[in-house]
Order: structure tokens, then sequence, then C-alpha cells
């Protein structure tokens, strides 16, 4: 009877229930063994591709997942980690922001500074011919009844008929309404008035004599324009002592943007102050250099203290 048992369809089946249940068991400890392996631990790396390209660094399968998001939520709001990458690496988009920021910003200045200028160019008239007896003051007033004037600038050889102006109104309609006076005589001339093309330059109100002693110095002092670049202060100086008399003081002045320069030249008497302006239109160089009487004195040098 105890063979039969054994041999029975119901002890077959219970003995195969019993191996499937180990079965299961043996292969639920193996995936629990290999849940807690590294995948990217060298020994599981193949030679080929460990040659090719280092492994990357990887958590190891039972490290604890963050969630950036609740991080994000914790101090008060949602990040995600592009934000917070873009941010803590310097935040590349946002310097390039600031520099379009800044590059606006200066554009936006450069457009204002040239509106500005060409507005001071339609408020101007250019008056040519003068007689060497009108003088700012008297051209100012004689044109204050088209407007209010705001600068008058004569230049060129007091002695000539060449002298020219440039006449500065407050408003457009005092420049049009000036083109009116051309013909009229001042002086023993009819002059010629036209709109001008370029803006009186300022002068800055520091460099303006204050003192009898500075107002002397002005009648002893030209202004140079039209200068080659190549030309140096000697050059300046040897030309005008040549042609007029001592040279004084003199400042050569200029930069790599604009293609010629400037100087301020003091002579040591006023008479050569006078023979200087009769210089303009000669040739310095490769330039005719421009002169007209300066309206401030050449300021001496400041010696700079060296600390040790």
């Amino acid at each position: 009877m105890a063979a039969v048992a054994e041999g029975s369809p119901s002890a077959a089946s219970a003995a195969a229930a019993k191996a499937a249940v180990e079965y299961q068991a043996g292969v639920q400890k193996l995936v629990d063994l290999l849940s807690k392996l590294n995948p990217a631990a060298k020994e599981f790396v193949p030679s080929s591709v460990a040659a090719a390209s280092p492994p990357k660094k990887a958590l190891s399968a039972d490290a604890p997942v963050f969630d950036y998001h609740s991080i994000g939520a914790g101090n008060g709001g949602a990040k995600d980690s592009a934000t917070d990458a873009a941010f803590y690496t310097g935040n590349p988009q946002r310097k390039r922001g600031n520099g379009c920021i800044n590059q606006g910003r200066r554009r936006s200045i450069d457009r204002a500074r040239r509106a500005d200028r060409e507005d001071s160019i339609r408020r101007t008239v250019y008056v040519s011919e003068l007689d060497h007896t009108v003088t700012e003051e008297r051209l100012a007033d004689i044109f204050a009844t088209c407007g209010q004037v705001v600068d008058c600038r004569i230049c060129g050889d007091p002695h000539s008929v060449l002298r020219f102006a440039f006449i500065e109104f407050s408003d457009e309609e005092g420049a049009r309404t000036a083109l009116n006076l051309g013909g009229t005589i001042f002086g023993f001339y009819p002059v010629r008035v036209l709109p001008s093309k370029t803006a009186i330059l300022p002068v800055n109100p520091k460099f303006l004599p204050r003192t009898e002693d500075e107002k002397e110095m002005v009648m002893r002092t030209v202004y140079c324009t039209n200068i080659d670049k190549v030309v140096t202060q000697f050059d300046v100086k040897n030309f005008f002592e040549e042609l007029c008399g001592e040279v004084s003081r003199l400042r050569l002045l200029g930069d790599n943007v604009h293609s010629t320069r400037i100087a301020f030249v003091e002579f040591v008497h006023a008479e050569s102050a006078i023979m200087a302006l009769n210089c303009s239109g000669m040739i310095l160089c490769t330039l005719p250099v421009r002169v007209s009487p300066s309206k401030t004195p050449v300021k001496p040098r400041v010696n700079r203290v060296t600390s040790n």
C-alpha cells in the first residue's frame, strides 16, 4: 500500500509543486543578489569597451533617489535642473544677456549723440567772405535779429576776406531766417550765408581764460587743424618758427580714430600769432594746415608726483 501511495498522481503533483516553489525562491534570491551589484563596475565592463572609452561614474543600484522637484518645492518653489545648472555654473545665458544689454545701451547713446549733432547742424549757418573789421561780438549781434544766437565762431586770417564763421541758433527757424542775410554788406564786403555742413565744436568752459595773464596768452596762441598724423611736435615747431617767430609752448593732440591731428601753438610775441594766421592753407608735410585764433590758452602740463 505504501508503494502504491508513493506512485500515485497526487504524490507526484505535490512533489512538482514543492520543486516549483523552491525554484522560484532560488530565482528571487538570485535577483535580490544581482540587484545589489554595480553594473558599471570594472568587472562587468568588457575589455574592448573599457579600452575605447573610460566608464562613466554612476550610482549603485541600491543608492537613494533624489527628486530635485521636491528640493525646489521645499525652498519655496519648483526649479528644474537646467535652471539650477545655469545659475550655479556662471549662467552663460545671463552673461550673454548682459552683454546684449550693454551693447544696446551703447548703441542708444551713440544714436542720441548723432541725433544731437544733426540737430545742431540744422541750427547752424556758414558765413563766408567776412571783412577783417567784423568781430565775433558784432556778428552775433547782427544775426541775433534772426533768432537767439547760441554760439558764434570766426575762423581764418583776420586781415583777409577769406575769413568765415559758424553761427548756431537755438532753433531751426533762426537758422532759416539767417539765410536771408546773404548778400548783406558787413564792413566792406557782402557776405554769403549758407546752411552749415558741420556743427560747432563746443569749448570746455574750464579751458577758457580766467585771468588777465591767460587772456594775454590767448592773444599769442593759434589753433591748428588738418595736421598729418606723421607730423611730429618738432616738425610743427620748426614750421611756425621759420615762418612766424619763436614758439614758447606747443601742444600736439590726436588719436588713432581721427585721420588728422590738431595743435595749439603759443608764440613769444602776439605779432607772431598774427603772422601764423597767414600760414593757413600752407602745406605741412602732405596736407594744408588750417590756422585760426585760439579761444583757449595752452595749459602747462602738471608734473605728476611718482610714489616709490
